[in-house]
């Protein structure tokens, strides 16, 4: 009777006197099934739009904006109760905020400086939470329980409380944003591993592995991680949705920091306060463009979560 070695990550099952199956004689993988049910959802489909739009109109700035991020070219038309709105001055679509420099121009540099802050402080959070959750899913025993009890204590504080108190001691620059809404997303992809790796434990790929004396890391690292880490990935997707707004609401509060002027949605409705009675769109316009990206992450996210998890998926 033949031993038959434990599957890949791809769900490939061989024996010693036969050849892996192909791609197409096993189907399709868990996640080319994912991608075709996303490509068929209205939801996925809007979102995907919208991310890519928002991406392309970052990586373009310096080609589709009429000015640069910190200009201000029409510093001479604003008084103090009067800021020129749409239309109001030739050159000027959306016209000018409180600084004199042009609303288009400091929205579109914006989409690279709030996107930015959001993917670089979610790739922190992912890679910081993944370390903790594999050690502890990996292990098990007291480095589980001394892992989980640190992450328990980053979960009692709030997320947006906790990324203040750290932007706040690190300083008011983009970097320190970035480290301090990482920080608060660990736990919660520290959490998410390791519940998805325990779940995987008693599998019986796993257990075919043991049976044949498979090393614990070779068995974690080759098998366990890589048939665990999709629950990771979709709630990535979703957390950098949270991660522009929670990007916004520091620059808000005035941690971004970076000049008045500088171009960056949350900054620009820092600035727009005072200026609602004269001119609202500087506030409108910022907000809808962090709701819509927000909204976009969302949509993607809840799609791809709904196309992996085999109870909910649309067949």
């Amino acid at each position: 009777m033949s031993t038959v070695l434990p599957p890949s990550p791809g769900g490939t099952v061989t024996t010693p006197d036969e050849k892996p199956l192909t791609a197409e004689a096993r189907g399709s993988g868990m996640w080319r099934d994912a991608f075709r049910r996303l490509r068929r959802n209205p939801a996925a489909i809007a979102g995907a739009v919208i991310i890519g739009l928002f991406l392309l109109v970052a990586i373009l700035a310096p080609v589709l904006a009429p000015y640069g991020g910190e200009d201000l070219p029409g510093r001479t038309e604003i008084t103090p109760t009067s800021i020129p709105g749409p239309g109001e001055l030739e050159g000027y679509p959306l016209g000018l905020d409180r600084f004199g420099g042009d609303v288009v121009s400091k929205l579109i540099w914006g989409a690279r400086a709030s996107l930015l802050i959001g993917v670089v402080s979610t790739a922190l959070g992912l890679v910081g939470g993944m370390i903790l959750g594999l050690l502890a899913g990996g292990f098990g025993g007291w480095v589980d329980s001394l892992i989980m009890r640190f992450v328990d204590v980053l979960l009692s504080v709030p997320n947006l409380l906790l990324a203040v108190s750290i932007a706040a001691v690190l300083g008011q620059t983009p970097a320190a944003v970035m480290i301090a809404i990482g920080v608060s997303q660990v736990p919660i992809f520290a959490r998410l591993l390791r519940s998805s790796m325990l779940s995987q434990r008693g599998a019986d790929y796993i257990l075919s592995a043991q049976t044949l004396g498979l090393s614990r890391s070779t068995i974690t690292m080759s098998h366990l991680l890589p048939n665990s880490v999709g629950p990771v990935i979709v709630q990535a997707t979703l957390t950098l949705a949270t991660a522009v707004i929670d990007a916004a609401a520091l620059s808000f509060l005035g941690l971004g920091g970076g000049r008045p002027e500088s171009a960056e949605w949350g900054r620009m409705l820092t600035y727009a306060q005072n200026e609602l009675a004269v001119a609202p769109q500087l506030a409108f316009l910022p907000g809808i463009c962090i709701a819509v990206t927000a909204l976009g992450f969302t949509l993607l996210g809840e799609s791809l979560r709904e196309a992996l998890d085999p109870k909910t998926r649309r067949k």
